[in-house]
């Protein structure tokens, strides 16, 4: 007979099911997990203490009782940890996952057909309606029978002293034993998981606090002078600490510090020529001073660097530092690993290009050239530990997009293996396909589309997007307002009132921001019909006076505390849009899922014009009625008040203040 199987099955085509085949498949159906992205290949991001809803449907044929389990381990551990799964309804189980350390983890889903919770289903029901049960208690005598048998010390000796007792009693005593919650539990301790089936396992990268909610600020040290004809230092970076501390910032972020190039350097406004004291660009890396695991000689010593890491650190910052994979013509790399580069037929190097604009201080190197793999791949991952082992664990990475996602994959996942507590920021203004994969690959935060979204419909629908699967589980946006290459239109000409829209719509809509020097002082002259800084910081020293008249220093530091003071906006997740009858006012509220910190947000996003509305209060989501009197609070301000009912009038003048953010609670009887 089995030789005639084996013949039937090796006659069927490879697109058909073969018996063999399907006596192997799972009786039970595992589906819809989530959190999970693209099926399970890449990990779901999160945070170390965060709550993580995990849902799934599971079935199988009849109407079989089903046990569900939630099963995780950190990556490298046999140790594994488990919690039953609830109910929901229609095939739907729900669990909460709590990860309290940092680094890999997976989960998955175990499910079987619950015999004796099928049992006691059936004789449940049984009873109620009065009919015989004679077999059916007999039926539960062999199933407590049956699981001692299989069981062992104390397990199995509870199990036989309930299958003794049962027998001694009358039908009512043994329907009640056989139902009774201890009896179930002891049941499914000893359960045998028949047709057990479990999910693959979806990993989960699980990383600090901080790469969900950090407020960053970006300057360049050799700018940190009183005379631009003083290069700054290290040293002179001392001096702004308190103040960056003092506007709640926790990430300090410095582009490159590394030696810089000579040939080809540019001028002021990214000209082709550069005077003899003319600092260059940052980003053109690389000199006889040294590359990327160098420091720039006019920045200050090593030593330097490592004391203003720890001193940031004693105000309670971090320091980020850029990491961007170019080189200047000078790089020592062009000289000792020319395989590293891609040439031309002249012998001339490929310089730098983004039609119209080229870089000709900039050479890129060739990830893929015969002599780069694996050298120039291990090079760079040496650079970034080597950075690491001086105290830096933030890296904002340079166009990332332009670079291979493999060498992205493999270097955060080698770095993070020996320290999880490493994290990434794609620098990736590009599509959104790739935008999404730098996440799923490893980057634990990126720049966003959020510098140009202005209007309320763009405003609404990016935050809707990035709320909703799969960027929800693959992308943490940071709202940067600017960058030392983005001036956005909106600040050209909407004076203090457009930077205090732009930072209140940063520090709400997400839990990162970031914002460069300068924003506090309502820089905005640009090239004219450019989105880009007129005698740009890039290639120039730029003393600042930070106490200038007109500053926003103030606000800003009051709009990182309320962040800081409330839950529900460290994170860009749990944005819902509510009613407000003007198209010039974008209001939303963010909440933790308790709702025990309910705060609202109302912007004016026109900088020039006071802007009045109707708009309705979330009653319903705190389970009150329409007429239902709520405390608010103004968070700015600290006043507070009484609301009643739902419909409400707000008028937001942009002269005063061009935003409300209002903390809203429940009346205590």
């Amino acid at each position: 007979m089995q030789a005639d199987q084996n013949a039937t099955d090796a006659q069927t085509p490879d697109h058909v099911l073969s018996l063999s085949q399907a006596l192997l498949l799972p009786r039970i159906v595992i589906e819809d997990t989530q959190p999970a992205i693209d099926g399970g290949q890449f990990a779901v991001k999160a945070i170390v203490g965060q709550s993580i809803t995990v849902s799934t449907k599971v079935y199988a044929d009849g109407h079989d009782k089903m046990a569900v389990v939630l099963r995780w381990h950190e990556a490298g551990s046999d140790t594994w940890h488990s919690t039953s799964m609830r109910e929901l309804g229609n095939d739907s189980w729900e669990a909460e996952l709590v990860i309290d350390s940092v680094g890999t983890h997976a989960y998955c889903i175990d499910a079987w057909i619950d015999q004796f919770a099928s049992y006691r289903y059936e004789l449940e029901k049984k009873y109620a309606a009065g009919v015989t049960i004679e077999l059916e208690l007999e039926e539960g005598r062999v199933h407590l029978e049956q699981a001692a048998a299989r069981s062992q010390d104390t397990l199995a000796r509870q199990l036989r002293q309930l299958h003794d007792e049962l027998q001694g009693l009358d039908q009512d005593a043994k329907v009640a034993l056989l139902l009774q919650r201890d009896t179930q539990a002891l049941m499914s301790l000893a359960d045998h998981r028949a047709f057990l089936c479990s999910s693959i396992e979806y990993a989960l990268d699980v990383e600090r606090e901080l790469a969900q909610f950090a407020s960053w600020y970006e300057l360049f040290p050799r700018s940190i002078t009183d005379d631009k004809a003083r290069h700054g230092t290290f040293n002179d970076v001392h001096s702004r600490l308190p103040m960056i501390r003092d506007m709640n910032f926790d990430v300090l972020y410095f582009p490159p510090i590394h030696p810089i190039g000579r040939a080809h350097r540019k001028g002021p406004n990214n000209s082709l020529t550069a005077g003899p004291d003319d600092p260059g660009s940052p980003y053109a890396i690389g000199s006889a001073e040294g590359g990327h695991d160098a420091i720039h000689p006019q920045l200050g010593t090593r030593e330097d660097f490592r004391n203003l890491v720890a001193a940031a650190a004693e105000h309670g910052l971090e320091i980020a530092l850029d990491f961007a994979i170019q080189c200047s013509q000078d790089h020592l790399w062009l000289k000792e690993h020319p395989g590293w580069f891609s040439w031309r037929p002249d012998g001339t190097i490929r310089y730098a290009e983004n039609p119209p604009k080229k870089y000709q201080d900039i050479v890129n190197v060739d990830f893929y050239a015969a002599d780069a793999v694996p050298g120039l791949w291990t090079e760079l991952r040496d650079v970034v530990w080597g950075w690491v082992e001086e105290g830096v664990k933030i890296f904002r990475v340079d166009n990332p997009h332009t670079k291979p996602l493999p060498f992205w994959q493999w270097l955060i996942a080698d770095i993070r293996s020996k320290d999880p507590s490493v994290m990434f920021l794609a620098e990736a203004f590009t599509k959104p396909a790739m935008m999404a994969r730098l996440g799923k690959v490893g980057y634990s935060q990126s720049y966003t589309y959020f510098t140009w979204r202005n209007t309320k419909p763009e405003l609404t629908t990016y935050f809707t997007q990035l709320n909703q699967a799969p960027w929800a589980h693959c992308y943490r946006p940071n709202f940067f307002v600017n960058t030392p290459d983005i001036n956005p239109f909106f600040l050209h000409d909407s004076g203090r009132a457009g930077f205090l829209i732009r930072a209140a719509l940063a520090t709400m809509g997400s839990g990162l921001w970031g914002m460069y020097s300068g924003f506090e002082l309502c820089e905005s002259a640009p090239i004219p019909g450019k989105e880009e800084y007129l005698d740009s910081e890039k290639y120039e020293i730029r003393p600042r006076d930070y106490t200038a008249p007109g500053n926003i220093i103030a606000e800003i530091a009051q709009l990182n505390r309320i962040r800081r003071q409330n839950p529900a906006l460290q994170t860009h997740l749990g944005v819902e849009f509510f009613q407000c009858y003007n198209d010039n006012i974008l209001y939303f509220g963010k909440r933790t899922a308790d709702r025990s910190n309910y705060v609202l947000v109302a912007v004016n996003l026109d900088p020039r014009n006071v802007q009045e509305a109707h708009f309705e209060l979330p009653l319903w989501e705190l389970g009150l009625d329409d007429d239902a009197a709520t405390n608010g609070e103004d968070l700015m301000t600290g006043h507070r008040w009484t609301w009643h009912g739902k419909t409400q009038f707000m008028r937001i003048d942009p002269g005063y203040q061009p935003f409300g953010i209002w903390r809203i609670t429940r009346v205590q009887p």
